[in-house]
């Protein structure tokens, strides 16, 4: 493939996806670069639908090597139906529950808002609430019975707390922290909120007590402790089996945080990120969670936290799938100790910069903040508080006012 056309072709594959003419309910995947034989490739994953999916309003079925039509025929499309909401306890239809045990007006805007922050061009912009609902698979049927109405996942999403517990009864995630008080605990949250809500909770409670140690990465401040912590909140709200009693549960302990959930299990045991193939849990929660920023693409989770925890304390996470799934986070690069050592490499990085100015001044005479900016592709912030620095110690001068401003190097001055 030419690889000036894989942009292209990747903007077309996902207005595909988002046009609701072409595939319905709406699929949000990515597609990733490959290179096989020094040729570029195109490839996406395709995960297991909660839903019937249509295609150019046709619905086909697979068997063996085979795609089969079967739209016009209703007893294939309602055993597939069947078989999906048989799998998927998230698709279970409570026909008695109204809009107004949802938070529609409260919650809504902000899901709007936030689809559209992510892709201008989202659908979700000109839809009213229940063509929202209905085009992420929140309203659904029971072919069984011909019952329709919200299902789980929309309760689960935008429910009242006591509407919630009805269709949920298990339905609770018990934020613990246990540093000082290994017996007990330091502090205690309780989340039983709706998933959009209890998002924003969960993170601010990992926030309140873990470290965010300053990561530069390309140039721009990373949170790699919020990108940990997005991962583990969206797992424990979205791949959670709710029809179970289990609660869920986060305990940050002095070296480690330990999240834990009742499992749907389709293996047991370590999950190995270099053989894992993702299966969705709940496909319609997750949809809705890429949708909204809170999750990416289906696999991609087990990749960050990879990533993210070699960065934040040099380990590796574990993930341990059976009936509870469990992930555990080394936290250990966190401590005082190595936070110290963090900063002492950044002062280092910062007298490099140093040197690196007074080498431009040397051969340019002058320059600006501006100038700086772009030659050593930092932020104007950043380096205002490295001139501001080099100032004081009487190494450079600032000089004219304003827009004007420019430095040189301090006459008889050396660094």
């Amino acid at each position: 493939m030419n690889p000036k056309a894989a942009t292209q072709m990747k903007k077309n594959f996902a207005n595909m996806l988002n046009n609701p003419q072409k595939t319905s309910p709406s699929l949000f995947l990515n597609l990733e670069d490959a290179e096989l034989d020094g040729k570029l490739l195109l490839h996406a994953y395709i995960p297991m639908s909660s839903q019937i999916q249509s295609c150019s309003g046709r619905i086909y079925d697979r068997n063996e090597d085979g795609d089969f039509d079967i739209t016009n025929s209703t007893d294939l499309v309602a055993q597939l139906s069947v078989r999906k909401s048989n799998q998927f306890t998230e698709r279970e239809v409570f026909p008695y529950a109204r809009e107004d045990h949802l938070l529609l007006d409260k919650l809504m805007p902000m899901v709007r808002n936030m689809a559209v922050g992510r892709m201008p061009n989202h659908p979700w912009k000109t839809m009213s609430d229940m063509q929202i609902i209905k085009s992420a698979g929140l309203y659904d049927e029971d072919v069984r019975t011909g019952k329709q109405g919200f299902n789980r996942a929309a309760i689960l999403l935008f429910g009242r707390e006591e509407i919630i517990q009805q269709v949920a009864p298990g339905y609770v995630t018990d934020c613990i922290l246990r540093v000082k008080n290994t017996d007990r605990y330091d502090d205690r949250l309780r989340v039983e909120t709706n998933l959009i809500e209890s998002f924003d909770t969960i993170m601010g409670f990992i926030a309140k007590h873990t470290n965010d140690p300053f990561f530069l990465i390309d140039n721009r401040n990373i949170s790699v402790r919020d990108n940990i912590a997005k991962e583990i909140v969206s797992n424990i709200l979205v791949h959670r089996e709710y029809s179970g009693t289990f609660p869920s549960r986060i305990i940050i302990e002095k070296e480690r945080l330990v999240a834990e959930n009742w499992n749907r299990a389709l293996r047991h045991g370590h999950i190995d990120p270099e053989n894992f193939e993702p299966y969705p849990k709940n496909p319609i929660l997750a949809r809705f969670f890429v949708n909204i920023g809170y999750a990416d693409t289906l696999g991609s989770g087990v990749r960050n936290l990879m990533k993210y925890t070699k960065l934040y304390s040099g380990g590796k996470p574990e993930l341990i799938e059976g009936d509870i799934f469990k992930t555990i986070i080394p936290l250990v690069g966190a401590s005082e100790k190595q936070a110290n050592n963090k900063r002492i490499t950044q002062a280092n990085s910062t007298s490099e910069k140093k040197n690196a100015i007074i080498k431009h001044l040397e051969t340019h005479g002058q320059a600006t903040v501006a100038d700086f900016a772009d030659v050593f592709k930092l932020s104007d912030g950043r380096v205002r508080a490295i001139l501001l620095e080099m100032t004081k110690e009487n190494v450079i001068e600032k000089v004219g006012k304003t827009k004007s401003v420019y430095y040189v190097l301090k006459q008889n001055e050396t660094f």
